[in-house]
């Protein structure tokens, strides 16, 4: 199995579940000096959402998430990735989070780059990810939750690099 990245590198991948764990290249313009060169990215296949903890980030975003809005298409080579302009930065307690680029949405939206319907269904994935992952019992109902990451993200994290 393989994953077109966003860079346009064909990235190698496993699955377990409905998570696929894939290896990405870090451009070398974006690589810092004494970390690792490669990222792992996992793919929530039924949420449409893609995990990572950048190598690059240092300092007070070490260890965080960042998680990306997308739509995954599945194609005769492989899956391939469109970010859907929302993103999350999530801190290893998950005791709070970050909402990224909601004016990227607008801004692509109001430019015709995607549909009122995808611009929903952006929308309703970030709510829908919040709720299952992001908010505490106390915070009231909230469908059904889940722990973050998920189980099998955590067992791909495991695994040598592809």
């Amino acid at each position: 199995m393989r994953v077109l990245h966003r860079t346009g590198q064909w990235c190698p991948a496993r699955q377990v579940g409905e998570v696929v764990a894939y290896d990405v290249r870090i451009l070398p313009e974006y690589q810092v000096a004494g970390r690792p060169t490669v990222d792992r990215s996992y793919l929530l296949l039924d949420e449409g959402v893609q995990l990572t903890k950048p190598a690059v980030f240092e300092g007070p975003v070490e260890g965080w998430w960042y998680v990306d809005v997308v739509e995954i298409e599945r194609t005769d080579d492989g899956l391939v990735v469109h970010d859907l302009y929302v993103d999350f930065l999530i801190p290893p307690a998950v005791d709070r989070y970050q909402i990224l680029d909601l004016d990227e949405l607008s801004d692509a939206l109001t430019a015709g780059k995607i549909t009122t319907a995808q611009c929903a269904d952006v929308l309703t994935a970030t709510q829908r990810f919040v709720h299952r992952y992001l908010r505490r019992a106390e915070e009231g109902p909230n469908g059904p939750s889940a722990e973050f990451p998920p189980p099998d993200v955590r067992a791909l994290e495991e695994f040598p690099a592809f």
